[in-house]
């Protein structure tokens, strides 16, 4: 087991993100293959379209964000979570001019 405090963790920059940042709570080494993270979105923050080789999981904890497929749009709010298959498309915008927090699970797959 690994304990994780509110204060603890990496900061860290996303690549092809903006306006956010992250604090990476469980790595690559203390996981076999997950990732865990809290980030923070600052009002017109996001990341750009791109695919990932990896499963995510996100989860709303406050404000809200659009996250945006190929073909679809999905507005989430706190408690709202959507999961992204590997290698789907996929891009973050926040909503309002409000800052948006949301937890983030990777899960590399083999």
């Amino acid at each position: 087991m690994k304990v994780v405090r509110k204060t603890e963790g990496e900061y860290y920059s996303a690549v092809d993100h903006f306006n956010m940042w992250s604090a990476l709570k469980v790595k690559e080494g203390e996981s076999v293959r997950t990732t865990v993270s809290w980030s923070h979105f600052l009002p017109d923050g996001g990341a750009k379209m791109k695919p990932s080789s990896r499963e995510r999981l996100y989860f709303m904890i406050s404000g809200s964000i659009t996250v945006t497929g190929e073909n679809e749009e999905h507005v989430l709010h706190p408690g709202d979570a959507i999961y992204i298959a590997p290698n789907e498309n996929r891009s973050i915008s926040v909503n309002d001019n409000q800052p948006a927090t949301m937890l983030v699970i990777i899960v590399r797959v083999d």
